[in-house]
């Protein structure tokens, strides 16, 4: 089975590439030239090759056309997007000009759910960005070393309930607190810009507590966190790290838990109850 890879920023197109290999499908590399690693290029010769085209942001129908053309009725988006790129940087075409013009709002999931339905109208499914990767998911319980501390029990608590409210209404998946209130919350600058905001204003202590949201599409802007993110948090001085089990890819698990125990951070996944 050939599959498709619409292939972001990060390290998320290389994991999956590589799993997609290990279970014996084709590729057919989309990377979007205004995000995706040149090294992209080198991943792709590898063998078993895969093929690799380079579109910009807007370009649906000649994404759709790659793959089809390929033989690719799936693909797996991979690897963020910044969001403030779909407002400076943006030249839609035809078809991406369509499934705009059916937004009511420009939010992530409006936006992307649109293209994924006018992608499923045109004979290519999207799959859940996570099909290949679920060993990667977080476990629920500890995860670095680290116990939390009564008053880090009680930040989380209330952090949960502030982040939660905030990924329903699609603002963003992170909100910092300190002391039972809300340091800083996630829009379109990303998860490690507001740890250092946090810290800027709040100083050593924070606790980052980054969920799924409520109705989380697992096809695409699924939480991830990885050894970058505990980096940000020591630079800034935040004490705890909360994910949410089995919906937040955790990339290079060991070196992560290397890097938090290192720098005396705890992290935690908070177990949810699935949703129908």
């Amino acid at each position: 089975m050939r599959i498709g890879l619409i292939a972001g920023n990060g390290t998320f197109p290389f994991l999956v590439l590589d799993a997609a290999r290990r279970l014996g499908h084709d590729v057919t590399i989309v990377a979007v030239q205004e995000e995706a690693s040149p090294d992209l290029n080198a991943a792709a010769a590898r063998e078993p090759r895969a093929d690799i085209v380079w579109l910009s942001l807007g370009q649906l129908s000649k994404c759709i056309e790659t793959l089809r053309a390929a033989g690719a009725t799936h693909a797996v988006m991979a690897g963020q997007v910044k969001h403030v790129k779909i407002f400076s940087s943006i030249l839609p075409d035809r078809l991406l000009l369509s499934a705009l013009l059916r937004l009511r709002s420009k939010n992530t999931d409006a936006l992307i759910s649109a293209v994924a339905d006018v992608m499923r109208e045109h004979g290519v499914e999207l799959l859940d960005s996570t099909a290949f990767l679920t060993p990667l998911l977080a476990r629920s319980g500890r995860i670095a070393s680290r116990l939390l501390t009564g008053p880090e029990e009680s930040d989380l608590a209330f952090g949960y309930t502030m982040a939660d409210a905030i990924a329903g209404l699609d603002i963003g998946q992170t909100v910092v607190v300190k002391d039972a209130a809300v340091v800083a919350v996630e829009a379109m600058e990303g998860t490690d810009a507001v740890i250092a905001r946090a810290g800027r204003l709040a100083g050593p202590g924070t606790r980052v507590v980054k969920v799924a949201k409520p109705t989380q599409d697992m096809r695409f802007d699924v939480p991830v966190v990885g050894v970058p993110t505990v980096q940000a948090m020591r630079d800034a001085g935040a004490t705890v790290l909360s994910v949410d089990a089995g919906k937040t890819l955790v990339f290079d698990l060991q070196e992560l838990i290397r890097a938090a125990d290192a720098a005396g951070i705890a992290v935690v996944g908070r177990g949810r109850p699935t949703t129908a």
